[in-house]
């Protein structure tokens, strides 16, 4: 009996036994402060259900204690839409409801559901859901389809919307403004196969996340088949193996096809590696890249000199937090020297007066003697990028599969209008400034010598 109604409850209450990925997680706490939101993920990797479980805590106002997102203490009124008539069925309302002949076992707790209005034209497919709030009162979720048009969008006063899979501009932007009265939150879900991405690409982004132009209004959060758990590793290489190579990116890691908007037009295959360690006599540099509202980012790369290939071993990123707190992080990374960027002689963040570099010369690192700089005084952005491309293309650069962080920001690292976007580029960025300063790698013999003649001055700022 205990086991049965156990089961009884996983399948009648699964809301309340929602679990998320820490990428849904930071999906759903988004929420609180960016207006639009979108979880961009491979297939069938919880983006859908992410989605899903959140329209049905808004509903029902049965949020978890784990909850950081936005929160309505009343009924709403809301709209969850797909596709196409069969879509919406076989996906949003099969994840608020279950399937048909099982509705009760989706995020919406059978308990709550008060009433379900079929729609016409689809067998089994509902126009409205009917759902008690805790409040005692009963919200509404309509079901919408975008090939019914952007007209079947327009008149209605809503508290939110959800898009699953790709909307056209059209019907996100009708759907958008049935939201403008309570500035009520928007949120997509979907695999990156159109041209609905641009939008958070080029238009906004948030929280350091490589996402746009830093508008507080919108975010992405991006996850891959390395992010989640129910898949094992041998199930993981099926999938990956099961898809063209034109689509391998975007079905199972979210990647959008930028064309040629990318900066970096190369397979993640052709970079990433296992970890490993290194010998002794292989030198090392640091690359930082200073931050406040967007992360401080750090770096190190190993530099195999015989075959001039470069590791990125190691990365640090996080926003808001001060020099003292960022060397502390990487300290523990041993005796490298520093390699940073141009403004670290003038910024002066949270310094008192102090150039930033000085700041984390006093905490402790080797800054080098000047900013990243290639061996003729230039600094040329393009000329760094196309340096580290060059590599990519020919294997002289690869990263450790597990530094996600530097992947999330390489996946969406592009050009608008020919330019380069400089947002969600921290890691990226410390890097470039890294390999610009190679040279002046070294091993920790040369640091055991470092007053000898053969070494390279540090850092000489007052």
């Amino acid at each position: 009996m205990v086991t049965a109604e156990r089961n009884r409850r996983l399948t009648e209450d699964r809301l309340k036994y929602y679990k998320p990925y820490p990428k849904q997680r930071d999906f759903h706490a988004a929420g609180a402060t960016a207006r639009e939101r979108l979880l961009m993920a491979g297939n069938q990797l919880g983006k859908t259900l992410a989605g899903g479980c959140e329209v049905a805590m808004h509903a029902t106002g049965r949020y978890p204690d784990w909850w950081r997102g936005r929160r309505f203490d009343r009924p709403v009124n809301a709209w969850a839409c797909g596709v196409a008539g069969e879509v919406v069925r076989d996906t949003v309302q099969r994840v608020l409801l279950g399937r048909p002949g099982y509705e009760g076992t989706g995020s919406i707790p059978k308990d709550a559901i008060v009433e379900r209005v079929p729609a016409r034209g689809v067998a089994d497919q509902l126009d409205l859901i009917k759902v008690r709030h805790i409040s005692h009162g009963v919200s509404t979720i309509g079901l919408k389809t975008y090939q019914s048009g952007r007209e079947k969008f327009q008149g209605e006063q809503l508290d939110f919307v959800w898009f699953d899979e790709e909307p056209t501009l059209d019907i996100y932007t009708e759907g958008l403004t049935r939201t403008n009265v309570g500035n009520g939150p928007v949120w997509l879900t979907f695999t990156p196969l159109m041209g609905m991405v641009k939008r958070f690409l080029y238009g906004g982004g948030s929280d350091g996340s490589p996402s746009g132009s830093g508008s507080p209004d919108r975010h992405v959060t991006h996850m891959t088949i390395d992010d989640v758990q129910h898949y094992s590793d041998e199930e993981k290489a099926r999938i990956i193996a099961s898809y063209p190579a034109h689509e391998l990116e975007a079905r199972t890691k979210g990647i959008p096809v930028l064309g040629s908007g990318r900066i970096f037009p190369v397979t993640e295959e052709l970079i990433v590696c296992e970890a490993r360690e290194f010998p002794s006599h292989w030198p090392r540099i640091g690359g930082m890249d200073f931050g406040w509202d967007h992360p401080f980012a750090a770096v190190e790369l190993v530099w195999d000199r015989d075959s001039d290939v470069v590791y990125v071993a190691k990365t640090h990123r996080l926003r808001e937090a001060t020099p003292v707190l960022h060397a502390a992080a990487i300290r523990p990374w041993g005796n490298l020297l520093w390699a940073w960027p141009r403004d670290g002689r003038r910024e002066t963040l949270e310094g008192a007066g102090i150039a930033l570099a000085a700041q984390y010369k006093a905490q402790g690192l080797d800054m080098l003697h000047e900013h990243s700089q290639f061996e003729d005084g230039s600094v040329s952005v393009e000329a760094g990028l196309m340096d580290m491309l060059a590599r990519m293309q020919t294997g002289r650069f690869k990263v450790f599969r597990h530094l996600l962080e530097w992947f999330e920001e390489f996946r969406l690292y592009h050009r608008k209008d020919g330019k380069v976007v400089k947002e969600g580029d921290d890691l990226l960025a410390a890097t470039r400034y890294a390999v610009m300063m190679l040279r002046y790698a070294r091993t920790e013999t040369q640091w055991r010598r470092f007053n000898g003649p053969l070494v390279m001055p540090r850092l000489s700022i007052a």
